[in-house]
């Protein structure tokens, strides 16, 4: 299951040397040392609605989840990006996941202007050290698109790159923006993706980079992938590297061609979103963000969607499948699979479908489909 091969990842990401693939299969069912916070047989999982449609598709997930009767209670808090005196609150959030360890969140708004505060998305992952972002593009067999047989995993590198957050003005009209890239988190995003593919049965893995252009920085991310590389061939897989500008427009022109994307954090930023219109959409793409010690789950394309937000169109698929993932990092696949099952079969049907993959049914309505058929 995909939530175990996360936790799996995570946890050899970290040693120094490749395990024989066979390990790969031991059943770590979390990704923290320590278990996630549990009182009497029930998990307590910090929940952050976030922006926009935030609050209507966590909702979905709530309703499922109390249909299912799934041994979850939820901390949550209604953080805003869109305030500018969110913080406190921000920060009691913050301790509500140190303490659990787990957390569902949908996307908190991030301000352009140079007053605003910093993006709380990002902190989040920088703070924890949640450094392994893990996003799945997969064609529907329902639901037919451009390309078919689109099957890919995107794995980001969570805390650093061009979103370190360095910038100044070192004169005015002159900004310089820093990219932070260090050899120990690329070794550790790189083992990650191995093992990751080695979990999956997967059999390639491919560096995204921009090393013909910034030598130093994404050359020594390509540098340690080939380094990393090495240990595993023994294991067959396969290694490549690919341009970032050439991997956008192989993905659009052949994307049967990718297996398993290993890339900074920019580049993933782009290529998520690249990869989730192949496949139908941000509203169909589950994601998680994972390190040593937490894990928290969101959908896989970071949009708020403030232009539907109140209307009940939102898909919230997406959401409700990231709630899956969830579940499986907590061991309890006996509620993960017949949920994700659901939601799967309601989109492949047909019949119930929200604005944004052909239909004109509510957020409701797709949350009660998925319902009556568990």
């Amino acid at each position: 299951m995909l939530g175990n091969a996360v936790a799996n990842a995570a946890k050899s990401a970290n040693r120094s040397l490749v395990r024989p693939a066979t390990t790969l299969a031991a059943g770590f069912p979390r990704v923290s040392k320590r278990p996630s916070t549990k009182y009497g047989g029930v998990y307590t999982v910090t929940l952050i609605p976030g922006d926009g449609i935030g609050a209507e598709i966590t909702d979905s997930v709530k309703d499922i989840f109390e249909h299912v009767n799934a041994p979850i209670e939820w901390e949550q808090y209604n953080v805003s990006g869109m305030l500018s005196t969110g913080e406190p609150l921000f920060k009691e959030a913050m301790e509500s996941l140190k303490r659990n360890r787990v957390g569902l969140k949908g996307i908190l708004f991030t301000p352009i202007s140079q007053s605003g505060h910093i993006s709380w998305n990002v902190a989040i992952r920088q703070q924890l050290d949640i450094y392994a972002s893990v996003v799945v593009c997969k064609s529907l067999p329902g639901f037919p698109t451009r390309h078919k047989d689109v099957d890919f995993a995107i794995i980001r590198e969570n805390t650093e790159g061009e979103y370190s957050g360095l910038e100044h003005q070192s004169y005015p009209g002159v900004v310089e923006s820093l990219k932070v890239m260090t050899r120990a988190k690329a070794d550790r995003i790189h083992r990650f993706a191995f093992d990751f593919a080695l979990k999956n049965n997967r059999k390639k893995v491919t560096c995204v980079h921009k090393a013909n252009i910034m030598k130093l920085g994404d050359g020594l991310f390509l540098n340690t992938f080939r380094a990393v590389a090495e240990e595993y061939k023994s294991s067959g897989i396969i290694a490549n590297d690919m341009i970032v500008d050439n991997t956008s427009m192989q993905l659009v022109a052949k994307p049967q061609q990718f297996d398993v994307m290993v890339m900074p954090n920019l580049y993933g930023a782009i290529v998520s979103n690249i990869g989730a219109a192949l496949v139908g959409g941000p509203g169909i793409v589950p994601g998680c963000n994972v390190g040593r010690e937490y894990a928290l789950f969101e959908p896989g394309c970071r949009h708020v969607a403030s232009d539907i937000m109140g209307t009940n169109r939102a898909n919230p698929a997406a959401m409700i499948l990231s709630a899956t993932m969830m579940l499986r990092h907590l061991g309890l696949d006996n509620l993960a699979d017949p949920i994700a099952s659901s939601v799967l079969d309601v989109i492949n049907e047909g019949k119930v479908r929200t604005a944004d993959i052909g239909g004109s049914s509510s957020t409701s309505d797709f949350t009660a489909a998925v319902i009556k058929r568990l």
